[in-house]
């Protein structure tokens, strides 16, 4: 046996004769001493400790079996994946007047239409319902609430084809490959918070609604100035209000885009959010992400901030001081995973409001990125995506590479103006692993010893 590819070794700081393995593959640590790191590298293992680090993915009979498996990874996952997860956008309209807005100049009243909307259903209903086990539909704008009526109009009637009895005729036709298993569906929102009131939540989660993700850029002062209505009046009250009033009847996602110059002032929105009520208990999970630049077919004329590459250096100390203000105060938030990019994922698709389909949100509406639509299906994207961008021998070789797979194939696009090649993360990786690793260890106490 020998040490995978993919397994960090860092120092542990708290005692200089012990080490911590992570595997990038499995998402898992260790905690050893150096008598066992010796041993690991003479395979003078005992049969216990052997068992424990080949099922942790530290531990591999050869490279060779190792690369094959990496390089068939995606296409296992597809192969065993039983959820089809769609984004589908209702509208490009929005009532906020965003300083950065993701769609910038995309943005207008543009509504999917209830025809569209029977088509994506028609869709679904003839190419996802025999096949998977799960649908699970994320509604996505502009702002989707704005068009509340389609949501409930699309769920009730994907939520009637998936309660079907598993005994009943129709079922079977429908269903012919799942053997009596009940195909579930459930649904989430991507919001800005303002119309998420108690009467919109209770309407919607009859229907499947289980998940809102809602934005606060930062304290009151921050997030008003950068995500203010089309008035000028501030947003922040009234999404705090709605996150309040609703967080205990589905599950909150708090998300926040920062830039270099107000990243530091975020953990006081932090405290704000533990004085004010919504603790750790009350949200399920609360990311900061850096705010992107748009290409200048998109972007708004008086934004020019914004990053074109994760291995910007300043967003090496930001994530992490971010990540760990979080932490410390006792919210969930975004592991250290195996992360495909969703252009990688079958299954995975993005529905425009005139119903035509993308392989990522921020390809929508850049025509050399359709792959298709709902009266004609889904085309061959494998070339004008750069699918399996990772399939050479450096990125192979990369023990980063089950974090990265190639990179984001948008922010690519942003920054090179094509998806060639690669958007490698090592320099940010090089950075960052051993620090979150440790904030891991130390803020969530989650490792493992192989004593």
């Amino acid at each position: 046996m020998i040490l995978s590819k993919y397994c960090k070794i860092f120092p542990y700081r708290k005692n200089l004769d012990s080490f911590i393995l992570f595997s990038t593959k499995k998402a898992s640590s260790v905690l050893i001493s150096k008598s066992v790191l010796d041993d690991i590298e003479k395979d003078n293992l005992s049969p216990e400790e052997k068992e424990t680090l080949i099922k942790l993915g530290f531990l591999i009979q050869d490279a060779e079996t190792e690369k094959q498996e990496m390089l068939n990874f995606i296409d296992d996952l597809n192969a065993i994946n039983k959820k089809f997860k769609v984004i589908v956008v209702l509208n490009l309209d929005c009532n906020l007047a965003c300083k950065y807005c993701f769609e910038g100049k995309r943005k207008g009243k543009f509504y999917m239409s209830r025809e569209t909307a029977d088509l994506f259903i028609d869709f679904v209903k003839n190419n996802v319902l025999s096949k998977k086990e799960e649908i699970k539909i994320t509604f996505y704008g502009g702002e989707p609430l704005l068009s509340t009526d389609l949501i409930i109009y699309i769920s009730e009637r994907l939520k009637d084809l998936t309660n079907v009895s598993p005994t009943s005729h129709l079922y079977t036709l429908l269903h012919p490959s799942q053997e009596g298993n009940k195909l579930t569906f459930c649904a989430s929102l991507i919001t800005n918070g303002t119309l998420l009131t108690p009467d919109v939540v209770g309407r919607l989660k009859p229907l499947g609604l289980k998940i809102a993700s809602v934005t606060l850029d930062g304290p009151r002062e921050v997030h008003d100035q950068f995500r203010p209505f089309k008035s000028g009046r501030g947003t922040f009250d009234m999404i705090v209000r709605n996150i309040k009033d609703v967080c205990d009847m589905i599950n909150i996602h708090i998300g926040g885009n920062y830039t270099k110059d107000n990243y530091s002032e975020f953990p006081s929105l932090l405290d704000y959010l533990m004085d004010n009520g919504l603790k750790p208990d009350r949200i399920s999970s609360l990311n900061f992400y850096p705010v992107i630049k748009e290409s200048p077919e998109f972007a708004l004329p008086d934004f020019t901030g914004g990053c074109v590459s994760i291995n910007e250096p300043w967003l090496f100390d930001a994530g992490i001081f971010l990540r760990g203000e979080i932490l410390k105060r006792g919210y969930g938030t975004q592991k250290i995973i195996p992360s495909p990019c969703m252009i990688e994922l079958r299954d995975s698709l993005v529905v425009n409001y005139d119903g035509a389909f993308y392989k990522c949100p921020g390809l929508i509406g850049r025509e050399e990125f359709r792959v298709g639509d709902i009266k004609t299906g889904i085309m061959d994207y494998r070339q004008s995506h750069n699918l399996d961008n990772y399939k050479n021998d450096e990125c192979l070789n990369c023990s980063y590479l089950p974090l990265c797979f190639g990179g984001c194939r948008y922010m690519k696009f942003i920054r090179d103006g094509n998806l060639n090649g690669i958007d490698c993360k090592r320099p940010y990786l090089d950075a960052t692993l051993e620090r979150l690793i440790y904030q891991d260890i130390e803020l969530t106490r989650s490792k493992q010893s192989v004593p």
